[in-house]
């Protein structure tokens, strides 16, 4: 049997199983793709870091304040930089320094260092994303629910004063600018002292858990505020539009004619319909979090990956860089794959064969 025929025989008893391994297969490669560009893209920017480093010493010195003498402005020649260049790997061409880091992360599995504070990059990444997890899923979490409970009960008063009203509430909150809405509430911890301005306890979690628990609930609440505001209105316009499309759809006046009420209705027939075109954008509800999560991180002092990558950049540490956007960059790509594996399990007549 010829390896095109088995393909295709093995695809049609098992989609689903072919399915989840070329969207596995094409996550790597668009992750390798990503890794590739930005490298790319940092080697565009002019300098590097030993660069950044050297005229920041020479301004400290200028001035005063740096640990050589303001007279003696030559104290960095060009062999000590191009030396502190090749220790680093910064002397070679980018595509050569990716490689390098791929080989050093999938043979000898190390993220590597980072060029400033020279830690080790997964030191510096595993608490900042757990944070940014715990952020994130939160408000999906809340998102999801309130907004199916709202879109629901916004549906079922469609052409009424309420409908009117709430839409456009909705749509006030899915336009107003995020940043903006940050900082609004940023104002208003710091001028009531309801709430704290930063979004962390100043105390780590081995001193006291429980305790700990209690003041990162409470430290989070405007972030999650601040995050539920900006994806509720576009969540539930889309629910609620979903909603009103089933319920206009001939099997539900079908269904109708037959006597069936309408809370099964609502709840057996058109809800189940409504969680497809959801689970299909709760990756890029997710993504939009994540993204959005990076002003959020930076407004509230909180400890998430995106305030990290954001210092990362300015300081021009291309390995810390690179894993951060790596590791957002899988997370959004696995939503996408746990998406299109909980729409086909949802939704029985989804079938990814070769038909």
């Amino acid at each position: 049997m010829k390896a095109a025929d088995f393909f295709l025989q093995f695809r049609k008893k098992h989609p689903l199983t072919v399915f989840i391994t070329t969207r596995t297969l094409s996550m790597l490669v668009t992750l390798f793709v990503l890794g590739f560009a930005v490298f790319g893209l940092m080697a565009l920017t002019p300098g590097d870091i030993i660069d950044s480093y050297v005229k920041q010493e020479l301004l400290n010195s200028s001035s005063g304040a740096g640990t050589h003498s303001g007279k003696d402005m030559n104290f960095f020649d060009e062999q000590e930089i191009a030396a502190a260049k090749a220790r680093l790997g910064l002397d070679k061409p980018f595509y050569v320094q990716y490689f390098n880091w791929l080989h050093q992360v999938i043979v000898k599995h190390d993220l590597g260092r980072s060029l400033i504070s020279r830690a080790p990059i997964l030191f510096l990444v595993k608490d900042r994303l757990i944070n940014s997890l715990i952020l994130n899923i939160i408000s999906l979490i809340f998102i999801t629910v309130i907004s199916f409970a709202v879109g629901i009960y916004f549906s079922s008063k469609a052409g009424t004063k309420f409908d009117y009203v709430s839409g456009g509430i909705l749509m006030f909150l899915h336009a107003f600018p995020s940043i903006l809405l940050l900082i609004l509430l940023q104002l208003f911890a710091a001028s009531t002292g309801l709430f704290p301005i930063m979004a962390y306890p100043d105390f780590p979690y081995n001193e006291a858990p429980v305790r700990f628990t209690f003041s990162y609930l409470y430290h989070i609440c405007l972030p999650l505020l601040a995050s539920f505001l900006a994806g509720i209105g576009g969540t539930v316009r889309m629910i609620r539009a979903t909603m009103l499309d089933q319920l206009n759809m001939p099997y539900i006046t079908a269904l109708r004619s037959r006597g069936i009420s309408e809370r099964r209705i609502f709840f057996n027939h058109a809800f189940r319909n409504t969680l497809n075109p959801y689970i299909t954008s709760s990756s890029n509800l997710l993504a939009d979090l994540f993204s959005g999560s990076l002003i959020l991180e930076i407004v509230f002092s909180y400890p998430g990956i995106g305030k990290l990558m954001y210092e990362a950049v300015l300081q021009e540490d291309i390995n810390l860089v690179l894993t951060n956007i790596m590791f957002i960059s899988f997370l959004v790509l696995a939503g996408m794959l746990i998406s299109d594996i909980l729409l086909a399990i949802v939704d029985p007549r989804i079938r990814y064969s070769s038909k």
